[in-house]
């Protein structure tokens, strides 16, 4: 086998995504909200396997999981069961996960679905083999590094929370291509109404990872879209490195850590096998009638897709505007807010892409972490149309507004950052920029791209508050005048 096909990368997913909507566990009536809660508090005999304790499924995850298989393309099994995964780890009270398999007898929720994912201009089909439910594990508290910690802390509140598992083919040949496909699974839940992107853990990502004709490894409990790309990037450099050197790549489960940007082993990777799946004997097998499916797909809300066409057709604007904004429904839901304020989409949508989406990963934060409201940004835009304040102050105060919520106008107020309109006044600052820049001046009578150096350095002077327009006029008058001047 040639190095290049050696060296070409496959990878599959598993992504558990927790049901967030739900206000009970999957198999008991403990609180689902468990995030900030004392440790240990959101438990019962269900959550920890006590002998006679009988676990009772939420009917409402059976829905939930449903809507998702179905926006995902798959098939919907007539009827599906729940197996025992057994295997001994501190965050199982019950020593095993109650789940779903799709082998030996066993029928997972949903098989063979499919999602398209743009990269570049190319449209990719990523085959899903299975959509399926089971419960989520405790939590493990580790006390730095994984590999250095010297104890493990549990905390068994999450385990039990439901659980949607969506396991893909390996057809992502890029850890871009991964994080693509995370972006838009998320959007696509989150337009459900079954999912929360926001919180903490509530998306984590197993992905298997191979070069072409070698071993295997997995990357466990990945927990962000970069992340995810992060840590792929490194296993490829890793596994490549080792078949340079002529040496094997172990099939083994390994650990993102993502302080120090490395994956390292946790344990030699388990085979099917060692898992004992059986049949649960505590849970019948679950019937799923076609007017169940039906009702079900009768009551979906707008999917991303059908949402991107809507905001082409309805506010004209571009399709890639609209694949950025729907890709998060956070950002889409703002926007529509802002358009019924001030019916000027294009305008809104250009602030929000560039501006607002820049200021919030600059800060680390995600829309619906920050102070902003629909409300700041109408505001902001309207006195910048108004001639009140020039963009470039728009852009200064926008974080501002973000990470304090004060309302535009009062900013300007504050800081004196109305906008100077007064040809006299600027006329008076041009005066100055030309004595101070004379070389600048001599190049901009005879080149026509130094003239923007001469409007940028007025702008400077008054501190981005000269009306844009206007300093361009006085600079090109008083350009104008002295070559006139100059000439025979």
């Amino acid at each position: 086998m040639s190095i290049n096909n050696r060296n070409r990368i496959l990878i599959g997913l598993e992504v558990h995504t927790q049901l967030t909507s739900l206000k009970t566990k999957l198999f008991c009536g403990c609180s689902s909200d468990y995030r900030g809660k004392d440790p240990n508090t959101l438990v019962c005999p269900v959550c920890f396997g006590i002998p006679g304790a009988l676990p009772v499924l939420n009917k409402k995850a059976v829905e939930f999981a449903v809507m998702a298989a179905l926006a995902l393309n798959c098939n919907v099994s007539e009827r599906m069961f729940f197996f025992r995964k057994n295997y001994y780890y501190p965050d199982m009270p019950k020593n095993f996960q109650i789940s779903q398999y799709d082998r030996a007898g066993g029928v997972p929720l949903a098989v063979d679905g499919s999602l398209h994912i743009e990269v570049g201009r190319k449209r990719k089909k990523i085959q899903i083999s299975r959509v399926h439910l089971e419960e989520d594990p405790g939590r493990l508290v580790h006390i730095g590094p994984i590999d250095q910690s010297p104890y493990t802390l549990v905390d068994y509140n999450r385990s039990g929370i439901a659980l949607l598992e969506v396991v893909t083919d390996p057809d992502f040949n890029s850890p871009k291509e991964a994080r693509i496909f995370l972006q838009k699974l998320r959007s696509i839940l989150e337009h459900l109404g079954i999912f929360d992107g926001g919180l903490e853990g509530a998306m984590r990502c197993d992905a298997n990872i191979s070069l072409a004709g070698g071993t295997r490894v997995e990357i466990k409990n990945i927990s962000s879209f970069k992340e995810v790309e992060r840590a792929l990037s490194f296993e490829i450099m890793r596994q490549k490195d080792l078949l340079e050197k002529g040496l094997a790549v172990e099939r083994e489960t390994r650990h993102w850590d993502e302080t120090r940007r490395i994956t390292i082993t946790l344990r030699t990777k388990e085979e099917e096998h060692d898992y004992r799946y059986f049949p649960e004997p505590d849970l019948v097998p679950i019937v799923i009638t076609k007017d169940f499916v039906e009702k079900i797909k009768e009551e979906m809300p707008e999917l991303p897709e059908a949402r991107i066409k809507r905001f082409t057709t309805t506010y004209s604007i571009p399709r890639y505007d609209a694949e950025v904004l729907v890709s998060d429904k956070a950002l889409a839901d703002f926007f529509e807010r802002c358009v019924k304020l001030y019916n000027k989409p294009k305008e809104v949508s250009n602030w929000m892409m560039s501006d607002l989406l820049r200021c919030l990963y600059e800060n680390n934060l995600e829309l619906p972490e920050s102070r902003i409201t629909p409300e700041h940004l109408v505001e902001l835009i309207r006195l910048i149309d108004e001639g009140i304040i020039s963009g470039k102050i728009g852009k200064r105060i926008l974080p501002e507004i973000v990470l304090t919520g004060r309302r535009p106008w009062q900013i300007v107020e504050e800081k004196g950052l109305v906008k100077i309109a007064s040809r006299k006044a600027l006329k008076k600052t041009a005066d100055r920029v030309f004595k101070e820049n004379p070389k600048a001046v001599k190049d901009a009578l005879l080149d026509e791209k130094a003239v923007h150096f001469l409007v940028g350095q007025l702008m400077k002077a008054t501190k981005g508050k000269a009306d844009p327009q206007l300093a361009n006029q006085i600079i090109r008058e008083r350009l104008e005048f002295m070559k006139a001047k100059e000439s025979p």
